[in-house]
């Protein structure tokens, strides 16, 4: 995919940051890219056939206004993405948690699908935590920024328990048996508006993606010790972060 000089000029910014592990200043200059173009910057900088779902982001309408937007924002994530027990602090640039849930389609949604066929479609449902990290010192962009950057997408920790219905309640996060952060399910919106929404921006979804649906709740910055996610029907998921 061929970038024009701007969209170039910004993806050579964000990729020799993520290179480096290094913070760069967001909204320091006009970029001269639009929303579309920050899309065609997240596309060439992300490996297509490695992508095993996608994360929404800014899923609340008071962030979409904040940032300009009038919807919400996707990431793609990769196989390599996906951790299993372990966060390691070094392997990121300024990490941030936030408690999500995930679904996982059990057969393709495509991208006319009408949210009862993404209801069909949905095979469980998983808690997930995504591990932000984001190349914008102290998570300052602009939304053509964050975009280009994959939607700050760093890492997906998925539960070991496959759920047959949406948790509910609240999604509660503690780190080191200190509750940190906290959001309730009812603020995520309707599930399968959201998935029909991400079908029609990618063009169509895949059997066997992992959607994380967005955070009802703050991120917060990652320290090491032993990460706790629960549900107020008491599901579970313990981390390791070192």
């Amino acid at each position: 995919m061929k970038l024009n000089a701007a969209e170039q000029a910004l993806a050579d910014v964000i990729a020799d940051a993520r290179r480096n592990r290094i913070s760069m200043p967001g909204r320091a200059r006009e970029w001269n890219i639009d929303i579309a173009g920050a899309y065609r910057i997240q596309r060439h900088l992300q490996t297509q056939a490695d992508c095993v779902g996608y994360k929404l982001g800014l899923i609340s309408p008071a962030k979409q206004r904040q940032m300009g937007l009038k919807q919400p924002i996707y990431g793609q994530i990769r196989r390599s993405m996906l951790l299993e027990d372990e966060v390691r602090l070094s392997d990121f640039i300024q990490p941030r948690l936030e408690p999500e849930i995930a679904v996982v389609l059990r057969k393709a949604l495509p991208a006319e699908a009408e949210p009862g066929m993404a209801a069909h479609a949905v095979g469980g449902y998983f808690l997930g935590i995504d591990v932000l990290d984001s190349v914008w010192v102290d998570y300052r962009f602009s939304a053509v920024e964050v975009i280009a950057d994959n939607a700050s997408a760093g890492a997906f920790l998925l539960g070991n328990r496959l759920l047959e219905a949406p948790p509910l309640g609240s999604l509660r996060l503690y780190l080191n048996g200190v509750l940190c952060s906290e959001g309730a399910v009812d603020a995520l919106g309707n599930f399968e508006e959201q998935l029909c929404w991400l079908a029609r921006a990618v063009g169509g979804l895949g059997g066997g993606q992992v959607i994380f649906l967005g955070s009802p709740a703050q991120a917060v910055p990652a320290e090491a010790g032993v990460l706790e996610m629960r549900s107020a029907d008491h599901h579970l998921l313990l981390v390791k972060v070192t």
